[in-house]
């Protein structure tokens, strides 16, 4: 896709961090919007700022669960009876889990599952007949540096963001294969100025201050915002790059799970103590 401008870009997760950004950015690019959130009041406030940014665009909002399939079904729809068609699909919408493997439980587990990973499958499961339809389409799904390295701590998490980077690589091969027009990039982000720390479910057996504690180190070793890892994204999307990291500390943390694939990481938390000390 070489040029945005006209098409229509639905975005889960639109009303805070990455999917707020994203929406400003594409409402720059020309395009039309339909952004979903599970906090509808947010992603209303997200459209009012489109708005502003660029009234020549047109953008609807939803109150979604993307862990819920046959919402994500009704959504594809009233997108389709709303807007007409979908050129670019960016599945979001993410939560997080602290605690450890012993600490979760298994229902905490499928909670984030539902949503991290169920949530891209359901999205693109769903608007996979509307991109096919068009001479040029897209898929966006987030993963993380926790995608690419899952540290102590991050079993729940770091599994759903392994699981979203093998499918989205998988399923862009099986399209090309296919001979499809719709393309798909899969981002890894490193630190992000957003609020998924803040609103972090904590695991059923996990201490309160182990989970105030791990907020406040996400805090310290966070560079980038959300508005510059849009703009990343956006690029991404244009240069159609199977893979988009974002951040030099994504960068960083990729070289590590390169050349050091099974220390890594011990590697990455001793990164993550060293910046939180200011070192």
């Amino acid at each position: 896709m070489k040029n945005l401008r006209g098409i229509v870009a639905v975005v889960t997760g639109a009303g805070s961090g990455i999917g707020r950004g994203l929406a400003l950015e594409l409402a720059r690019h020309g395009a039309h919007l339909a952004l979903a959130d599970v906090n509808s009041a947010a992603v209303e406030e997200t459209r009012s700022l489109v708005a502003a940014a660029n009234s020549g665009v047109t953008a609807k909002t939803y109150g979604l669960d993307v862990g819920d399939p046959a919402a994500v079904e009704n959504f594809a729809q009233q997108v389709q009876k709303d807007l007409g068609h979908a050129a670019l699909l960016i599945n979001n919408a993410g939560v997080a889990l602290f605690g450890t493997f012993a600490e979760v439980s298994i229902a905490d587990m499928e909670w984030l599952m539902r949503i991290n990973y169920w949530g891209v499958i359901y999205g693109c499961k769903c608007f996979m007949p509307l991109l096919e339809r068009e001479p040029e389409a897209h898929i966006v799904n987030i993963s993380s540096v926790f995608g690419l390295i899952s540290p102590a701590g991050q079993t729940a998490y770091g599994s759903s963001k392994f699981a979203v980077r093998g499918f989205s690589q998988s399923l862009r091969l099986e399209l090309k294969a296919a001979g499809s027009r719709v393309e798909v990039t899969c981002v890894h982000p490193g630190g992000i100025k957003t609020n998924v720390a803040n609103a972090a479910r904590a695991g059923a057996g996990t201490k309160p201050e182990a989970g105030a504690a791990a907020k406040e180190l996400f805090s310290k070793v966070v560079k980038t915002t959300p508005e510059e890892a849009a703009k990343v994204i956006v690029g991404g999307i244009l240069a159609n790059k199977a893979r988009v990291l974002i951040g030099s500390d994504a960068y960083q943390i990729d070289r590590i799970q390169r050349l050091f694939p099974v220390k890594c990481g011990e590697m990455l938390m001793k990164t993550f103590e060293k910046r939180a000390l200011g070192k």
